[in-house]
Parts: structure tokens; sequence; C-alpha cells
């Protein structure tokens, strides 16, 4: 019995030692998470530029919600998050924040969105986020979102692949 209970505690400790290196190692990542959010934006920057969206900058909503006269930002974005808006947008205080997004662009940087409507004009400003900012205001569900994504990106291509090959598999196989 001692021998079993001997290997119990050893076992026991070991638990513990373990518990102790996860959160001094949990402790740096959680130190260096706007690093690792900056290293993530720059290393997803060159597939931003294929997959991203080109965002509204202002255009005019008709009676129906359709837009018209847009003017898109030159760099494409993928979302990230949303957030309650802000009262009033930094570069025109009379403006009135309606929705917030957290963007990466395709130059690797973030960005915050914000839309104003006055009567039919829609038009936003893009706030340049540091990833601490953007962690700050966003919170970590940008990271989860951003990785989400691009995992979600590859699983389509590998989806995509998996298609075309059959195709070509069906095509070659006709006389």
């Amino acid at each position: 019995m001692d021998q079993i209970e001997k290997g119990y505690r050893a076992l026991l400790k070991k638990i513990d030692e373990l518990d102790a290196k996860r959160e001094e190692l949990s402790e740096e990542v959680r130190a260096r998470e706007a690093a690792l959010m900056a290293r993530m934006g720059e290393l997803t920057a060159p597939l931003v530029a294929r997959i991203g969206m080109n965002m509204l900058k202002m255009g005019k909503q008709d009676t129906k919600g359709e837009m018209y006269d847009t003017v898109y930002y030159p760099l494409k974005m993928i979302l990230l998050g949303k957030t309650d808006p802000v009262a009033h947008r930094p570069d025109n205080v009379s403006k009135k924040v309606d929705d917030q997004f957290c963007v990466l662009a395709e130059d690797g940087r973030f960005y915050e969105l914000m839309f104003s409507t006055t009567g039919i004009v829609v038009d936003s400003y893009q706030n340049p986020l540091s990833p601490e900012d953007a962690l700050q205001i966003y919170g970590h569900e940008i990271m989860v979102m951003l990785y989400r994504a691009m995992r979600d990106y590859l699983e389509g291509q590998k989806e995509l692949i998996d298609a075309l090959e059959k195709t070509l598999a069906f095509v070659r196989a006709e006389k």
C-alpha cells in the first residue's frame, strides 16, 4: 500500500507542477497578446488582399434601403468584431456613430469603421487601431474570429479542390 500511496503522491505533485507551469506560460501569453495579434495581422495581410471585402466608405440609401452613389475604401478588409458604438466620431463630433466594427485590412493593420447615417447619406470613418487597442475595445473574440476565418477559408479551399478533382475525373472519364 505504501508504494501505491507514494506513486499517487508523486502523481499529484506532478499535476501541481504542471498547473504552476501552465499558469506561468498563460501569464506570459497574456502579456504578449498584443504582439500575437499584430503578428497574426501581418501574416494574414496577403490573404486579406485576395479574400477580403470592399468596405463602404460612403453612399446614399434610397427608401427601400438600397445603396447608390457608393464609394469604397481602397484596401480590402475582413470583419473581425462589432462593439457598442461610441457616441460621436473622432473626425466629426457632430456625427453620431450608428455602427462600429473592427476590421483587418490588407496592409496588415487593424482599424475600426464607424458608420453614421444622416438622412439618406451613410458615411464612415476609418480609425486606425493598435493591436492593444483592438483587443481592449473588441476583446479576445477578434483573435478567435481571425483564426476561425482562416481555418474556415482553408476548409473551403480543400472542399473546392476536392470538387474540382471530382469534376475533372468525371470529364476525363467521359467518351
